[in-house]
């Protein structure tokens, strides 16, 4: 085994399109509970009508901004369910699953006002990139103050999106492979990879890599963040492979990954949990249909995650005394793989009442539209 990986990390210096993974076992000795109803926890629709949401934050004051993929973010003022327009962003790009994608706000938003937002456009060679902007809070509307990171390798498919700030009040930053795999492992380009800058956009001193923003790689497509409030433990989650010939035909295997500093996650050379020390094996990941993750959070001491393809919210029970083993998953609002009462999710967080709210996504077209799509569920949890 080990010649064939010397072999594969040979290869990949080298242009080749086809990956051929080292498959893995599934990490999780668990198996997925169904919970189309869930005893104790009570759903409403809060706000519907958006279109292709994708990161949901609120702000001191309870008003929720959504950014939406085709290029604008909306306004939801606290303590009602109506919709503002609070920023248009005519840059933005929307070209299949680019456009505009993660927010989060700055640590310290009370004092200086400033939201990230990255998003997709093109440059000056008509080239498809991505970027990441700092606004100021106007209380209605916001301002563009300052392109923080720029040239970030952009795709119609593929890019990642999220962003977040991390307990120690660096900007992490998620990217995808742009459907070319063995970018992931390739520590010259910012694709598929986790970065990690300051709020000004420069690179941190202690990051992993000299004079360089990324902070782990060898990640298919970064989709969500979460730190564990009780141990400052990182989680990220991505996308695992689709069954494409450039992938080795090797499908599912969506993944939560606890992210070490420098860590090496394995794609393209290996998927799931080989036990290979040279790679970061996921918590958990699926072998037997698509769950692909979206944004996620912690919540009274479990992981709450949005899955997509999976409609559902994933709960993840985590014993925190044995390297975050997954000790359950239930599937909230989910019947069986695929079939969901809300259809797809994109994002979840904590409000500032305490409960949380999640995003659908089904105006992207990749799942049937319900009534009033795309909506924010608020999920209290009641026992």
């Amino acid at each position: 085994m080990w010649c064939l990986i010397f072999g594969i990390k040979a290869i990949a210096q080298e242009s080749i399109r086809i990956a051929h993974p080292i498959v893995g076992e599934v990490p999780q000795k668990v198996t997925d509970e169904y919970r189309p109803v869930v005893e104790g926890v009570k759903t409403s629709v809060w706000v519907e009508n958006l279109t292709i949401p994708w990161s949901l934050k609120f702000l001191p004051n309870g008003d929720a901004l959504v950014s939406q993929r085709p290029g604008s973010i909306v306004r939801i003022p606290s303590g009602t369910n109506s919709k503002e327009t609070y920023l248009e962003l005519p840059e933005v790009t929307h070209e299949v699953d680019a456009g505009l994608m993660g927010m989060d706000l700055h640590p310290e938003f009370g004092k200086n006002g400033w939201i990230y937002v990255m998003y997709a456009y093109r440059n000056v060679s008509s080239e498809l990139t991505c970027k990441v902007v700092r606004l100021i809070h106007k209380g209605n509307t916001a301002v563009v103050d300052k392109v923080v990171l720029d040239d970030i390798p952009a795709y119609a498919i593929h890019l990642g999106g999220r962003i977040a700030f991390g307990p120690d009040g660096m900007l992490y930053i998620g990217t995808g492979d742009l459907a070319n795999p063995y970018i992931a492992q390739d520590l010259t380009s910012l694709a598929s990879k986790i970065l990690r800058i300051t709020p000004e956009g420069s690179i941190p001193s202690d990051n992993p890599f000299p004079n360089s923003p990324v902070f782990s790689y060898g990640h298919r497509v970064v989709q969500g963040f979460a730190w564990d409030p009780e141990t400052g433990a990182f989680f990220n989650s991505e996308h695992g492979p689709s069954g494409a010939e450039v992938e080795g035909s090797v499908r599912y295997r969506d993944e939560i990954n606890l992210v070490k500093k420098g860590g090496n996650h394995g794609w393209p050379l290996v998927v799931g949990a080989p036990k290979i020390p040279d790679y970061q094996d996921p918590i958990a990941c699926w072998n037997l249909a698509a769950v692909p993750p979206g944004g996620m959070v912690f919540h009274d001491g479990d992981l709450f995650v949005a899955s997509l393809g999976g409609q559902s919210i994933l709960r993840l029970v985590l014993d925190r005394n044995n390297n975050f083993e997954v000790k359950k998953i239930e599937r909230w609002f989910s019947y069986a793989p695929s079939r969901g009462i809300y259809g797809r999710f994109r994002d979840i967080t904590v409000g500032p009442d305490g409960h949380l709210y999640a995003i659908t996504s089904n105006t992207d077209g990749r799942a049937p539209l319900q009534l009033n799509d795309d909506r924010i569920i608020k999920i209290e949890i009641t026992k």
